[in-house]
This record gives C-alpha cells, structure tokens and sequence, in this order.
C-alpha cells in the first residue's frame, strides 16, 4: 500500500474509539513480547486507564481506517509517558510513527508538558532509532515497569 503521510489525520480519542489501541497494540505485543498484566489492564479500559487520569490518546486515521495510535499517560503535572505507541502492521515504516511523535510533540509545547518519558526494548531498533531521532536519550531503567523495557529514554520539552 502506497500511503502518503500527507493524507494521515491524527484524531483525538473519544469512547467510540475505544477498541483500536487494544486491537493496535495487542498486534504488535504478540507479535514481538507477550501482553503483560499492567498492558491488559490499561488496553481494556482506556478511558479509566488513561483520559480520566489525565491522559491523552490519539489515533493515525488514513482511508476512514485507524491504522496507528499513541498515548500520553500523565505521570505528574509537568511528565508524561510516551506510550502504546503503534502502527498496523502493513503500515510501518510509512511515516505514520513519525507523524504521531510530531504531534505529541506539538501537544506536550502546548499543554506545558517539561518532559516525556518512554520505554521500549533495544530489540525494536526501528522504534529506538525515531525516539533519537526527535531528540530522546536513554537513561537507567527501573526495575519492575514492563518486563520487556530494558530501555528508557527521555526529552524535555522546550
């Protein structure tokens, strides 16, 4: 499918939409780890889990067709967590992922966000690469947050 970046709108999330971030990330999850409990539980209730904590959730629309989301899970008032971040299969590596950061981006300048978190795994080095790429650098990992994240990476906002 040649799909032109140019033609992806990012949606904000609302409560009929509530399906594509499961179904998006689910996808990805079995495909490279495993859905963890802390996944599950964020995944089926997204506006508890996420919105009604803060949070944000956009989705890629391309062709009436949800092919990519990311979230902003609020972690304080001034740090949020880059997460659940993405892209359907047959679209990656088309821009989508890079479109959904610029808005993120753009949304944390905008809401006075100071800094974003995420973590990943050093085994998705397309991933890995896009987040260096807008500026995030890997910093110690915590124990005990996904049992795949063996990265951690950070920006501050300007």
């Amino acid at each position: 499918m040649n799909l032109d970046p140019n033609t992806v709108e990012i949606i904000p999330f609302s409560i009929d939409l509530k399906e594509p971030i499961k179904t998006l990330n689910l996808e990805w999850l079995h495909k490279y780890f495993k859905v963890e409990p802390k996944d599950e539980r964020i995944l089926s209730d997204p506006q508890g889990e996420i919105i009604d904590k803060g949070g944000m959730i956009f989705y890629a629309k391309y062709a009436d067709k949800i092919v990519g989301t990311v979230s902003l899970l609020k972690i304080d008032p001034t740090t949020f967590e880059l997460s659940k971040m993405a892209v359907s299969d047959g679209n990656q590596g088309l821009g989508i992922g890079k479109k959904l950061m610029i808005h993120c981006l753009a949304v944390a300048k905008e809401k006075g966000i100071q800094k974003l978190i995420l973590y990943s795994n050093k085994s998705l080095a397309p991933a890995i690469h896009l987040y260096e790429s807008f500026g995030f650098v890997a910093i110690p990992v915590e124990e005990g947050v996904y049992e795949r994240a063996d990265i951690k990476m950070e920006k501050y906002i300007d």
